[in-house]
């Protein structure tokens, strides 16, 4: 209907699920259970840091430092300073010994990340400061965590339940968002992957080589090309607003070596303006043809403007691979988790009936109760039910009813020398420490199971988590309450088990 409106087919169509939850259930505020990526469908990105520009950033902030060092200090080098980004080092030239001799002196405090040495290039003496490999790889995992923590901030935007967003390798982050179905707006929001740079406004009569220029509200603006601090140094950002004007404004702040370049930059430069450089990494996709077969590419391009406020990621991210789950597939995990309960069930029903006879029928009706209580406690918590979540419910229908074969074998024991009351006494009773024993140790592996693992195995652990409790508690607490409904208060010749 777009196209025969004239709108060409520049735009997207993005299906999206309506809850099927009942009128009168949302207006007591109710709402249905989250499903993880594998049930409601979702999609699933895979992004890439570019750690080799995270790198080179830092070189370059590096660079910049010293020239502006050597310049206060009216020390006398050989231009221009040459950065090797694939050796990670920079070599700086003088005209003799003394001035090499002066300027590693006056680098002795700042260059911690770099390993010195004194050269002979070209005939002259020179510095090599070369990046230490602990120092890159704290780059490295500074960029991947600082952009995990800003990645996790972009989708509480999304308001996702349970996303999965952790590390893969040296420098991939996979992002799962279950119940989305818009990938558009999903990119709009992870996908705007941006830095900051800090750059004093050139003055008039700044040599143009030590300039750039930028349109900033329908006029060129003048920037020196030094940095002062870049969005690796910003530590944490905010909103807020400005005590004196009321205005909003965005509270930033930066780490030790950001806030001592800051004070360095602007201390000897007050009443000169200073400009924020917004630099967005974007991709464009591209179709190519690899032996035949049609092969979609992402291709990173970035673009800069000038700003006032914004926020950084610590490194540019793109997306490399997306891949959209859809709602069918978890309709049919859904139906076989479903079957698996339903027969799993079945089987421990008949098999208590059987073997335990009354007594297995009073098991029966408190697993059954605690199916309930398992899903009316992860509805209430909020949790996410995954397809390892419906395994781990599987896992504690069986566990549930693992108590009561304790309790009533104990039971069975304890009538060759009581009387069927004292019995069901002493079975419960005695019983009690090995099932909590055995409960504990499992529910100690579901918490560290959850606080260590991620994605399905944190869906895992939470059923197994809960099932645990609701299952003692339906077979100590319900069980003996039945028991009694039917034992207590009267003369018992023999007990059906």
């Amino acid at each position: 209907a777009l196209v025969r409106g004239g709108f060409g087919d520049n735009f997207i169509v993005a299906l999206n699920l309506a809850s099927t939850t009942p009128a009168w259930l949302e207006d007591l505020g109710a709402q249905r259970m989250n499903f993880g990526l594998d049930l409601s469908g979702g999609v699933h990105f895979l992004l890439e840091v570019d750690m080799e520009r995270a790198v080179a950033d830092r070189l370059r902030a590096f660079e910049d430092e010293v020239r502006t060092l050597f310049r206060t200090e009216r020390l006398r080098y050989l231009r221009p300073v040459q950065t090797e980004q694939s050796a990670r080092r920079m070599t700086i030239r003088f005209r003799d010994d003394a001035d090499r001799d002066e300027a590693r002196r006056l680098l002795a405090d700042r260059v911690l990340e770099f390993t010195v040495t004194a050269e002979l290039i070209d005939d002259a003496p020179a510095l090599q400061l070369t990046l230490r490999p602990e120092v890159v790889k704290d780059i490295e995992d500074y960029a991947i965590d600082q952009n995990l923590v800003s990645l996790r901030n972009r989708v509480n935007e999304l308001g996702v339940s349970e996303p999965l967003v952790q590390r893969l390798g040296r420098n991939r982050i996979v992002l799962d968002l279950p119940g989305i179905q818009d990938s558009t707006r999903a990119k709009d929001i992870i996908g705007k992957v941006a830095n900051l740079e800090f750059r004093l406004v050139a003055e008039p009569d700044a040599p143009r080589s030590e300039v750039e220029t930028y349109d900033y509200e329908f006029r060129a603006i003048d920037l020196e090309r030094a940095l002062i601090v870049s969005g690796d140094r910003v530590s944490n950002a905010q909103a807020g607003f400005d005590p004196e004007t009321s205005m909003p404004q965005v509270n930033i702040t930066l780490d030790g070596r950001g806030g001592q370049r800051m004070n360095e930059a602007t201390r000897g430069n007050i009443g000169r303006s200073m400009a924020i450089l917004f630099k967005e990494t974007r991709t464009r996709t591209r179709y190519v043809e690899i032996d035949g077969e049609t092969v979609v590419r992402q291709i990173p391009y970035e673009t800069q403007r000038l700003i006032s406020v914004a926020g950084a990621l610590a490194a540019a991210m793109y997306i490399v691979e997306e891949r959209t789950v859809g709602a069918s597939l978890g309709e049919d995990n859904i139906r076989a988790g479903m079957l698996s309960v339903a027969v799993g069930f079945g089987l421990v029903l008949l098999f208590m009936l059987v073997y335990y006879r009354l007594f297995g029928l009073a098991a029966n009706v408190a697993l059954a109760v605690n199916l309930v209580l398992l899903t009316a406690v992860m509805s209430l918590l909020g949790a996410t039910l995954t397809l390892p979540g419906i395994a781990g419910i599987v896992l504690t229908v069986g566990m549930a009813v693992d108590a009561n074969v304790l309790i009533f074998s104990r039971i069975r024991e304890e009538l060759a020398s009581r009387s069927p009351q004292q019995a069901i006494h002493a079975g419960f009773d005695r019983a009690f420490i090995t099932i909590f024993d055995a409960n504990l140790t499992t529910f100690l592996v579901a918490i560290v199971l959850y606080a260590i693992g991620s994605g399905p195995v944190k869906g895992f652990a939470v059923t197994l988590a809960i099932g645990i409790v609701t299952s003692m508690f339906t077979a100590i607490v319900l069980t003996r309450a039945l028991i009694n409904a039917l034992y207590g208060g009267r003369r018992v010749a023999r007990l059906a088990i």
